[in-house]
């Protein structure tokens, strides 16, 4: 196989509601998208769902189109593959800028799939045909606020709810959730904002008692040690997320014992591939799995729900509907859940078609290798 046209979108959708990390608030995201098309004609999607600043990780919406453009894209015109590993194999020499590789992934599974008439799932190994998901709420102006939201989702009928915590926000909103909600399967994320110190190591102890399924990410990303030493005082799972980057990351945690849970983000991984990989060498180890998110828009959302039909992703996965975040997806039909679950595409490909008319209107900035121009 070989692709002919790659073509860079750089599409700003609005959220629904702003949405607050430990980081910043946010009221709308700027993802890129990939359309790789092949000699065929066939195209596939991708999404670099890339933050627009650097404080998940170093990359940004900005860097991922200046790497795409002068890297990942001369490689992907310049290869002849027949699966993706061995189309992602002619840019291992490229160091990090995983998101922006994630992207040329997901097109690249996106077009196989599409080629072999399958469903992703499918090629991938996936082997359920229903998702549970769950819903991932940030900080909000009050605890009152806060429970409101909650019970929108509880409404909604998802299985697991999220709350970002920051220092100053994250005993008190806790109790008052649990309190208001004994039975709901809750867990934390911190997204690495804590110190490793002792009034942090006082805040997760307390959290310990509150009944959590998993705290995720407590510290920085790099300080695997002090997850560990997190991890062999409290009984309720840490979960990794941005410290796991990549196969030896995770082979770290495991031998630290550093968590108990992983976190699996396609593009924090670098696409697909490292996702499955990941999956399985946590499924060998015992370690539950759960698909986490990145506000995807609706091509990326639908990867996740593939990968998350893999027979490891035990734990619900942030895969919950589109509308939850966007008025109006990208692809049609949009991800819907019913009751919490989540329906695992039985089409070829990602499932869905892409609303090429709707990208466009919302396209800031484009590329496309046929005519070597970016407006």
């Amino acid at each position: 196989m070989r692709i002919e046209r790659l073509r860079i979108f750089e599409v700003r959708l609005h959220l629904v509601h702003s949405f607050q990390t430990s980081s910043h608030r946010k009221s709308g995201l700027t993802h890129l998208l990939v359309a790789a098309t092949d000699t065929d004609g066939r195209t596939g999607w991708g999404e670099i769902a890339s933050p627009a600043d650097p404080f998940y990780c170093s990359e940004t919406t900005s860097t991922a189109f200046e790497i795409a453009i002068d890297y990942l894209v001369l490689h992907a015109l310049d290869s002849d593959w027949d699966t993706p590993p061995e189309l992602e194999a002619s840019w291992a020499k490229i160091r990090g800028h995983e998101f922006t590789k994630a992207g040329f992934s997901g097109a690249a599974w996106d077009l196989h799939a599409r080629t072999v008439d399958k469903p992703l799932a499918s090629v991938l190994g996936g082997t359920r045909a229903e998702v549970v998901t769950g819903v991932s709420l940030g900080i909000e102006p009050t605890i009152d606020d806060l429970l409101t939201q909650v019970q929108h989702q509880v409404d909604a009928g998802y299985r697991r709810v999220k709350l970002k915590i920051t220092p100053g926000w994250d005993v008190e909103p806790v109790a008052a959730v649990r309190a208001a909600y004994p039975d709901l399967d809750l867990h934390v994320d911190a997204n690495g904002a804590y110190p490793d110190d002792d009034a942090s190591a006082k805040v997760f102890t307390t959290l310990d008692g509150a009944g959590l399924i998993m705290i995720e990410q407590p510290y920085a990303p790099r300080d695997f040690l002090a997850h560990a030493r997190l991890q062999s005082r409290i009984g309720t799972p840490v979960c990794l997320d941005e410290s796991v980057v990549d196969i030896h990351d995770l082979h770290t945690m495991l031998a630290l014992e550093a968590g108990r849970v992983l976190n699996i983000k396609i593009s924090r991984m670098g696409g697909l591939t490292a996702a499955r990989a990941a999956h399985d060498v946590a499924v060998d180890a015992g370690i539950p799995v759960w698909c986490g998110g990145m506000h995807e828009f609706g091509v990326g959302r639908a990867a996740n729900v593939a990968i998350s039909s893999l027979p490891g992703f035990t734990l619900p996965s942030d895969v919950s509907d589109s509308d939850k975040y966007y008025a109006r997806d990208i692809i049609v039909p949009p991800v819907a859940a019913h009751d919490g679950v989540v329906t695992v595409p039985t089409g070829p490909g990602l499932g869905h078609d892409v609303d090429v008319h709707w990208v466009e209107q919302n396209t800031v900035r484009f590329y496309d290798s046929g005519d070597d121009t970016a407006a």
